[in-house]
């Protein structure tokens, strides 16, 4: 029976961050664990980002510490920041070894993963998980022109989620939306020291990774 099914879900936070934005709604955590957990027991949650350590405050901190009071089990690592051949300021925060580790050692205890993500680069960890008997399901989306999600990973999942139609159950109110955004643009009070410059206030908060101009997304 589907309730009987163990469930174990992989987030890579700059991959979702990039996907909802383009499908233009937000993750609702609370709900999307609770999505989950309608399916059958779910035994993990792992959510990956890169955070930058260099900064006297990100607003990323408070998703990082709601999510670990609440049902996931978050993996850090500091950013690299380097020089492209053009001069140009790349931020990398590369998490795909941590979550294959984490997935492979997870395998014999589990029925079903999902790994959120579009990148190609999973492919060979999705066949590897595959061999050793769990279903798995890559959630992203092919309704962007371009799609989100690499053709060889959608192609060797088991089974592919639409996040685009997946909204309804774990987006969060538009309504809500518009209120935090509000917050994040008027509520200083709490906040001791000086504030870096956010060219987009309150994203980092509910995405999981600082975005900057020149940030790449794997596909």
């Amino acid at each position: 029976m589907a309730s009987q099914q163990r469930i174990a879900l992989f987030i890579d936070g700059a991959n979702l961050y990039a996907t909802t934005k383009t499908l233009g709604f937000d993750i609702d955590y609370k709900r999307l664990l609770k999505e989950f957990q309608s399916r059958g027991t779910l035994v993990r949650a792992f959510y990956y980002t890169a955070l930058v350590e260099d900064q006297e405050y990100s607003s990323i901190r408070p998703l990082i510490d709601w999510l670990d009071y609440n049902g996931y089990r978050v993996v850090t690592k500091p950013t690299k920041e380097f020089v492209d051949s053009a001069g140009r300021r790349k931020v990398k925060g590369n998490m795909d070894i941590e979550l294959a580790i984490d997935a492979l050692e997870l395998a014999p205890y589990v029925d079903q993963m999902v790994i959120f993500s579009g990148d190609g680069d999973f492919r060979s960890l999705v066949e590897a998980l595959q061999r050793r008997g769990v279903h798995v399901s890559v959630a992203s989306t092919v309704t962007t022109q371009p799609p989100m999600v690499a053709d060889e990973l959608r192609r060797q999942a088991d089974e592919f989620l639409e996040l685009a139609h997946m909204a309804s159950k774990i987006g969060r109110d538009p309504s809500d939306r518009l209120q935090r955004a509000a917050a994040d643009g008027t509520d200083r009070t709490d906040r001791s020291g000086p504030r870096p410059p956010a060219p987009a206030p309150g994203l980092e908060r509910r995405y999981g990774i600082r975005q900057t101009q020149d940030d790449d997304i794997d596909v």
